[in-house]
């Protein structure tokens, strides 16, 4: 079960609020979890919600939100450990290019084409997952070996520990040996819940910490030191929490009610970003699968026998190369000393969150027409 109101109850002041969550049996095929499960199907509810609202308010969607904003996480009355969502909104609208958008459905044509522009916003929660040990050695000459069962499914786990390493030892880089996806290794996490980078960095961290202590900053060859992710007493005096500001522009063809989303803006705040190039790739990974999510990815389920019937790539719909217009991404320097030693709060699903209702939302600014149920097919758009 995913839990899709999870997100709701944090993201907006209102003494209004009540989600509930309910299991049914049905005799279909059961999905698997993938990128931000509950938070992103839940996150197009709220911020569709969101824009309505505005819209019955006679606000701005992004003023809105502003006015909204929660001194306090409504589901643990705990304060938030940092809470940068206002910046992203502000920074993202001036890069986009908001300011002086008419806000009246269907106002912007271009030949056949409605043009319209979106905004939401999103939060992703930060995880501790336990079990995950770190062991160094020295090697002699200055090298040292850094162990870890961690692995690395594209993220650039590869590239970041060795970073979070050598920073953790006082040494260059290229004096790091990292081993990791290894059996042998201790143990560690599994990669998700955008947890790896900054579980896994943790336990690094203190296990240099510890080497250090004992052996000095002039080891001799073959000493070792292993420590865990240690445990984190501020969980309990703070709400943890990734933020992000998407927006989109869509283009509707009145004719055929094809979509096409010429170019959308992600503005981030993730606390430390540990490498700027793996972390921009990450995010541009998310919007386009919210991109997706919000376009063209549907199961279709036989009625007769409850199985799915575009179970590959040439019936599952998922954006091309050619789907996917401009892309700008950026986070915001945010210092979170509470989250974990590194201040880092992971960037793998927040990067997704938001951006279906943005593209919705700029939907409907083309054309007028809400779709509330993905994908956005142009039979939908069609009067």
């Amino acid at each position: 079960a995913e839990q899709t109101a999870y997100a709701t109850r944090a993201m907006y002041a209102t003494e209004n609020r009540s989600t509930t969550h309910r299991l049914a049996a049905l005799d279909v095929s059961v999905p698997s979890w993938m990128r931000a499960p509950g938070e992103a199907p839940g996150m197009y509810a709220l911020e569709a919600a969101m824009d309505e609202m505005a819209i019955e308010c006679g606000l701005d969607p992004i003023e809105f939100r502003i006015r909204n904003e929660p001194e306090l996480d409504a589901e643990t009355g705990l304060p938030y450990s940092s809470r940068n969502l206002v910046a992203c909104l502000r920074e993202g609208a001036e890069r986009f290019g908001w300011e002086g958008r008419d806000p009246t459905p269907r106002a912007r044509q271009e030949g056949r084409w409605l043009v319209g522009t979106g905004v939401a916003s999103a939060t992703y929660p930060v995880f501790r997952l336990p079990g995950s040990k770190a062991r160094i050695r020295s090697e002699g000459d200055g090298r040292y070996a850094v162990e870890i069962g961690a692995v690395d499914i594209g993220t650039g786990t590869w590239t970041a520990l060795t970073q979070i390493s050598a920073d953790a030892l006082d040494v260059g880089v290229e004096q790091i040996d990292l081993s990791i996806g290894d059996t042998e290794l201790p143990s560690a996490s599994v990669a998700g819940g955008s947890s790896g980078i900054t579980v896994w960095g943790s336990a690094i961290l203190e296990a240099a910490r510890v080497f250090r202590e004992r052996h000095g900053d002039d080891p001799p060859e073959g000493a070792t030191a292993e420590a865990g992710t240690p445990d984190n007493p501020e969980t309990e005096n703070y709400s943890m929490h990734a933020f992000g500001a998407y927006f989109a522009e869509a283009r509707v063809n009145e004719d055929t009610g094809e979509v096409r989303v010429p170019r959308m803006t992600g503005v981030f705040a993730v606390g430390r970003v540990i490498n700027s190039k793996t972390a921009r790739s990450q995010f541009i990974g998310g919007m386009t699968m919210g991109l997706s999510m919000a376009l063209h990815e549907e199961s279709m389920l036989d009625p007769r026998f409850g199985h799915v019937v575009n179970h590959d790539f040439a019936e599952y719909h998922i954006p091309t190369n050619a789907d996917v217009g401009e892309m700008d991404v950026t986070w915001i320097d945010e210092d979170d000393p509470y989250v974990n030693p590194m201040g880092s709060k992971g960037i793998g699903e927040i990067g997704i969150v938001g951006s279906p209702a943005a593209v919705a939302n700029a939907v409907y600014h083309a054309t007028g027409i809400r779709v509330r149920d993905l994908p956005i097919t142009p039979d939908k758009l069609i009067l």
